[in-house]
């Protein structure tokens, strides 16, 4: 009876072993998964968050191309006014009685030019600051939706003490199955053997049987 209930406990034991093990190795095979999930998820994140951060500099370039620009002509148009007022200044010399009421004109007239020229300037600084201050919004909030935290998984323990419970509980079931295989085969019940002698008073008897 003895070798079965420790063969049966050896059994459950490793059966209970064996179960908390595979369940082990899953627990490690699915934490690796998610790691690497977590892992994959980072680099995209990284990827979406360079790719929007060089498309809000591009149109941050974009801006200021077009403000160069467009100031740029403007110097232009004052430059083609000043030169046209030069010239018409040139002509007034050639009628000295009105020089001095035509000069007067075309000073007053491009001063006002100047004074129109210089408030368009100051209105496209304006809008397009306005302008770089929306995208460098926008893209700081489209950057706070990508770069949202990535968790990491929770490492599994190893094998604790529900598990070592487990193995135990495994093992009293494999006792008792031994103990129910030995009683079926006969062994789970013991003749008593009397003791052929006894002790009494310092001196030993031999039992005689008694006839019958």
């Amino acid at each position: 009876m003895c070798n079965l209930a420790i063969a049966g406990l050896a059994l459950g034991a490793a059966s209970a072993g064996a179960q908390a093990l595979g369940a082990q190795q899953q627990r490690q095979m699915q934490y690796k998964a998610a790691k690497q999930q977590a892992e994959m998820q980072r680099r995209y994140q990284a990827q979406a968050a360079a790719a929007e951060r060089q498309r809000a500099q591009r149109q941050m370039t974009g801006e200021r191309l077009q403000q160069a620009q467009q100031l740029e002509a403007l110097r232009r148009e004052e430059r083609e006014i000043e030169l046209s007022t030069q010239l018409a200044l040139a002509r007034t010399a050639e009628d000295p009685t009105t020089a001095v009421a035509k000069q007067i004109d075309y000073l007053t007239n491009l001063g006002a030019k100047r004074e129109a020229i210089g408030e368009q300037q100051e209105m496209i600084a304006v809008g397009k600051g306005l302008a770089l201050e929306d995208i460098g919004l926008g893209s700081q909030q489209r950057l706070i939706g990508i770069e949202q935290p990535i968790l990491d998984p929770m490492k599994p323990r190893g094998l604790g003490i529900s598990d070592a419970l487990s193995v135990a509980s495994g093992g009293l079931r494999g006792y008792q199955m031994g103990q129910q295989l030995s009683g079926g085969m006969g062994g789970g019940l013991h003749k008593i053997k009397a003791p052929s002698t006894y002790e009494f008073g310092g001196r030993t008897y031999e039992y005689t049987k008694i006839a019958g």
